[in-house]
């Protein structure tokens, strides 16, 4: 599978990962590849049932923000929710206590 992104500079927060091309909605752009984790750190996500997980592919750079245009789903899938336009940087909600 062809990456349809890039890291880059992201006004939001340091780096950015950013659609490379036109992304359609429901497109899978990978799988997060992770590795348990005892204590939270930059790339953690905090899985249901509380255990950490870090993030160790390029999708790590998946900024938040509350008008979200990617979702993490359970099985560790990032799936576009809408139609991404190329250039346009990739956003996932990580929820209320990051607003």
């Amino acid at each position: 599978m062809k990456k349809c992104y890039r890291v880059e500079k992201s006004a939001i927060h340091g780096k950015g990962l950013f659609a490379r091309t036109k992304i359609t909605e429901g497109e899978v752009l990978g799988m997060c590849a992770t590795r348990p984790v005892s204590e939270a750190g930059l790339h953690t996500l905090t899985l249901h049932d509380g255990s950490l997980v870090d993030v160790t592919c390029t999708l790590k750079y998946i900024n938040h923000h509350k008008t979200a245009n990617v979702i993490y789903y359970d099985d560790f899938s990032v799936v576009a929710l809408r139609d991404i336009a190329a250039g346009e940087e990739l956003l996932h909600d990580y929820g209320d206590e990051w607003s």
